[in-house]
Formats: structure tokens, sequence, C-alpha cells
């Protein structure tokens, strides 16, 4: 199954559906089920800002749900989000400068950690090569 890795605590606030889009410098072609698996890495300004009543644990995979689209962040895509959550998307809305995509993440579910590590890109998760 196919899996991406992301800081803490974003990792967490997609587990807990409060984040819908995960961004990246690259687009993807992929669409489908994918596993969200939280880093080792963590966003300490963003830990301070959003980790408060969130469990955001690192190394292992905290969520599985849809990737159905990929959408390219501009100006307009950047009013989107300040309508959908301007404290979760503020870094994107107040950089007009960066550019990269929306990962639109559907049907999120929340699952019991499964510990692993993550790598770059999407890749595939293979329970029998973790252990």
């Amino acid at each position: 199954m196919k899996a991406i890795t992301v800081k803490q605590p974003f990792a967490s606030l997609i587990a807990a559906g409060i984040k819908e889009y995960e961004f990246r410098t690259w687009r993807t072609k992929y669409r489908g089920e994918i596993l969200i698996h939280a880093g080792m890495g963590k966003d300490k300004d963003a830990m301070q800002k959003f980790a408060s009543g969130l469990d955001c644990p690192g190394g292992c995979i905290v969520a599985r749900t849809d990737l159905s689209d990929c959408i390219r962040v501009d100006d307009t895509f950047r009013e989107i989000l300040r309508e959908k959550n301007p404290e979760i998307y503020g870094w994107i809305i107040k950089h007009s400068d960066w550019e990269g995509y929306a990962f639109k993440l559907e049907r999120i579910e929340k699952i019991t950690p499964i510990p692993c590590k993550g790598r770059l890109s999407i890749w595939e998760y293979t329970p029998e090569k973790e252990m």
C-alpha cells in the first residue's frame, strides 16, 4: 500500500481530520488509498501552535486516507484555503511566492499507530518488510 511521510504535528492533524491538504513542491499522478506516516521530525513552531491535546507519535503510520486530487497552489487556491481554515493553512496563505501542490485527502481514518520507518516521496508500505 502507498504511504507518505509527514512531519508532526501535521500527521496528527491529518489523522484527526483537521488538515485535509498536504503540501509538496512536486506533483503526483497517484490517486487512491494512502497511509499517513508520522515522521520522526517535528516542526517546533507548529508543535507549540497545534499540538495541544493531540497525540503526536513519531516513526509510525497514524492514518489511512484517499489521495483524491493534486492541486496547483495559486492565489485562487490560497483563497479557498483561507475560507477553509486560515489557522491550519496560514503558512501557505501568507507565502504567496511558494510554488507547489496540495494533495487533497478524503475519507480520513485515524488508525492505531503502526511503527515503521518512513521514506521520501510516496513510498510502498509492506508490513512484512517492516518486521
